[in-house]
């Protein structure tokens, strides 16, 4: 068994292609799908909407970002990291000071701060397009 790829909804796919290729992403397909098919595979009647697939740098992840045509997206509140269910995404950075320059052009900063755990990684959490939370960290032991 492998992870297939992450989903997440988000209110503006060109806007959040934008920040996960900044951060380093490649795009590697967009399709607008609907029909029986993705009725039934998604659970989700009338379920009509624009999609992309994001490949990290490494080649092992994915992300499947959506933004629904129809039915209208669910406007939720934005997820607190101690929230029971779907949590945040997390990335391995070279350099988190320079990850977190182009999130800032995205209008994206950190919760709090860079923490330091055990001198061993730099590691933050932010929110990203659409509220997503996202943690960056960086290996202060690499090389």
């Amino acid at each position: 068994m492998k992870l297939e790829n992450v989903g997440i909804a988000v209110r503006d796919l060109d806007e959040a292609i934008a920040f996960f290729t900044d951060l380093g992403l490649t795009v590697i397909g967009r399709d607008t799908v609907s029909g029986a098919w993705t009725d039934t595979a998604v659970g989700l009647d009338g379920n009509h909407a624009k999609i992309a697939m994001l490949q990290t740098p490494d080649g092992q992840g994915c992300l499947e970002l959506f933004e629904y045509i129809h039915p209208d997206a669910i406007e939720t509140g934005p997820t607190l990291p101690n929230e029971i269910g779907m949590h945040r995404v997390a990335f391995s950075v070279d350099d988190i000071d320079e990850a977190l320059q182009i999130a800032a052009r995205h209008g994206c900063h950190p919760l709090r701060g860079v923490a330091t755990y055990e001198d061993a990684y730099k590691l933050t959490y932010l929110r990203g397009p659409s509220g997503i939370l996202v943690m960056l960290a960086e290996d202060l032991k690499k090389g």
